[in-house]
């Protein structure tokens, strides 16, 4: 698939990195094609092109958001028409949220007119996209969204990456639960420093 990924810091660079490494192709949206982030994540590959918000967002079936929430309105602006896109918000509203909207989704719901938004990839650390194994298994991922659509794209992107599930926690009035979900990885890894390589397994018998 064609994939442009707004936001290059550490959430969203580890993601390119990786879809590019199971065979996607790969834009990165930027304001600025020269900051340090950007730099970075195409010097550990040369296969991801540089564009702009607009013209990476054109040119790919799926959007990924991994943006300071509070940049979310101007972002919407510069997307333009994504009515027939897929996006995915893998931001948390924790420390800061976009002016009158409880949280990302809700904001890209409203300033949007794409009709397939899914929450995902916002529930663990980025050393996880980047390798979700432990040992002799892998990480699962967790998403949210009315989408069936979406959530089948979504889905199949997370696998594609490494991931061995991506469970459904629910439609749209779940995704403030999922980000909950994410304060709990939070919490764990930095307050109870349990340290960064730690991830969420559903076991079953």
């Amino acid at each position: 698939m064609k994939i442009a990924i707004i936001g290059a810091g550490n959430v969203g660079g580890a993601l390119a990195l990786s879809w590019v490494k199971s065979g996607h192709e790969v834009l990165i949206g930027a304001r600025n094609p020269n900051s340090d982030k950007i730099k970075k994540v195409i010097s550990q590959n040369s296969d991801i092109r540089i564009k702009s918000i607009e013209d990476s967002v054109k040119e790919s079936e799926v959007i990924l958001i991994a943006a300071n929430p509070i940049a979310i309105k101007e972002v919407s602006k510069q997307m333009g028409d994504v009515k027939e896109k897929v996006i995915i918000d893998a931001m948390n509203s924790i420390s800061s949220k976009p002016a009158g909207f409880t949280n990302t989704f809700e904001a890209l719901k409203s300033l949007t007119n794409c009709e397939v938004i899914v929450k995902c990839f916002n529930s663990t650390g980025f050393e996880n996209m980047a390798n979700p194994k432990y040992g002799n298994l892998s990480a699962d991922m967790f998403m949210a969204g009315n989408s069936a659509k979406g959530k089948q794209v979504v889905s199949q992107l997370t696998k594609d990456i490494g991931f061995a599930e991506c469970y459904d926690f629910g439609g749209d009035d779940r995704v403030a639960l999922l980000e909950q979900f994410a304060l709990a990885w939070i919490n764990l890894a930095i307050f109870q420093k349990q340290g960064r390589n730690i991830a969420f397994k559903v076991l079953k018998k």
